[in-house]
């Protein structure tokens, strides 16, 4: 039990404690921690100037034991009564906060690693072929993205525009996206780096992954098909990536641990995650308008997180504090469980009906898209990961 009088369905409980970035009218950016409707201030309460810094970069760098060492002493802090004096004047409403980007983004990769988002699109792209392309049952596929567009959730999305060209037409025009889109992902934050030229094991994934957040990879389809061969995903992505505001610590989201599905063939050797997997039993809602439209289960990923970093850094690239990789878009076997709209509209030839008895292929202006998430956590409670918006906006 907790002293702070907490909602009974709070997501933002003392077993979660998320860290954000936060400002008030007063006081610049600095980092605090969520418990129920409230923000701890981190650097009032502690004293500490590594959390007035604007960023979680320079107390994430510190590493795993500076990690649990502060987790410890909030849990102790928020629970035990003796301590609420001293930590009771530090607490600020949360909607009379604004939250930022929690971190400086480093570098960012975005994986596909949800196999029936893959097939679903292999069937759709492919249709005389296998749904899956030959290596994708053997390593993690990724892509290197941009950094200086992720941005913090609220920040509009501007249309973007670019070259597209349907297979019936001659030639390439320009223009806004008419196939703008989502991906429903999550996030992992790099904490801890590593040396050039040194793999990082399954087993150091904790080590080194801080915590986890929400993602939107928004995403312009008729841009990505045109420019994608040979390369891959460029401009078509690198508009903007949206991140909730909250980091949820992976200590919290030991409760949430389950089995992934089992991998045929079996994974190469530094992949085999037999012994210790990391699959997440975490939900992702997608509301449209307000609308619920979809919940893809995270938990259902072919390759989690731990078997994604191992992957990239077994050619002995590096890791940095900041850096951020996602999963992918995550969908479910059924229809309301896929995570864009390419999958709800079936490529734009099964508009997705909305309760107003509107419908949509992919996404107009004025639309707003919300992208949240929970998990289970101990004795019954929830994990909640906030949320993350985005209102799409006319190309200027």
């Amino acid at each position: 039990m907790s002293w702070p009088d907490l909602p009974a369905d709070t997501g933002f409980g003392v077993d979660n404690l998320p860290y954000g970035v936060f400002s008030t009218p007063g006081t610049g950016p600095r980092t605090g921690v969520a418990i129920g409707e409230h923000v701890l201030d981190l650097a009032a309460a502690t004293g500490d100037d590594v959390h007035a810094t604007g960023s979680l970069n320079a107390f994430m760098a510190r590493g795993p034991g500076a990690w649990r060492a502060l987790r410890s002493g909030l849990r102790s802090r928020l629970t035990d009564e003796t301590h609420r004096d001293d930590v009771e004047p530090h607490l600020l409403p949360r909607d009379e906060v604004t939250l930022h980007l929690p971190f400086e983004v480093a570098d960012y990769v975005d994986f596909y690693s949800s196999q029936h988002h893959a097939e679903n699109l292999g069937r759709m792209f492919r249709p005389d072929s296998a749904p899956l392309t030959p290596n994708w049952k053997h390593l993690p596929i990724g892509y290197h993205g941009r950094a200086g567009t992720v941005q913090v959730s609220g920040t509009p999305v501007v249309r973007p525009s670019g070259q597209r060209k349907a297979p019936t037409d001659d030639a390439p025009t320009f223009g806004p996206s008419q196939r703008l889109d989502i991906e429903a992902e999550i996030g992992f934050v790099v904490g801890t780096p590593s040396s050039l030229g040194a793999p990082v094991p399954l087993s150091a994934f904790p080590e080194h992954v801080f915590g986890v957040c929400v993602v939107n990879d928004w995403s312009a389809r008729d841009l990505q098909a045109w420019e994608y061969v040979p390369l891959g995903p460029f401009l078509g992505k690198s508009f903007l990536t949206s991140v909730s505001p909250w980091v949820v610590p992976l200590a919290a989201l030991e409760a949430a641990r389950v089995t992934p599905p089992a991998r045929d063939p079996q994974p190469l050797p530094y992949l085999d995650d037999t012994g210790s997997p990391w699959g997440l039993d975490i939900t992702l809602e997608v509301r449209l308008n307000g609308e619920l439209i979809s919940c893809p289960p995270f938990g259902s990923l072919y390759w989690t997180a731990a078997q994604q970093l191992a992957h990239m850094t077994v050619n002995g690239a590096s890791l940095r504090t900041g850096d951020l990789y996602a999963s992918g878009t995550v969908s479910g076997p059924h229809r309301d469980q896929r995570g864009s709209f390419i999958e709800l509209s079936w490529g734009g030839t099964e508009p997705l009906e909305l309760p107003d008895g509107t419908t949509r292929t992919f996404l107009e202006d004025g639309d707003v898209v919300t992208l949240t998430a929970t998990a289970p956590g101990p004795d019954g409670t929830r994990i909640s990961f906030g949320e993350v918006t985005g209102r799409i906006e006319p190309t200027p």
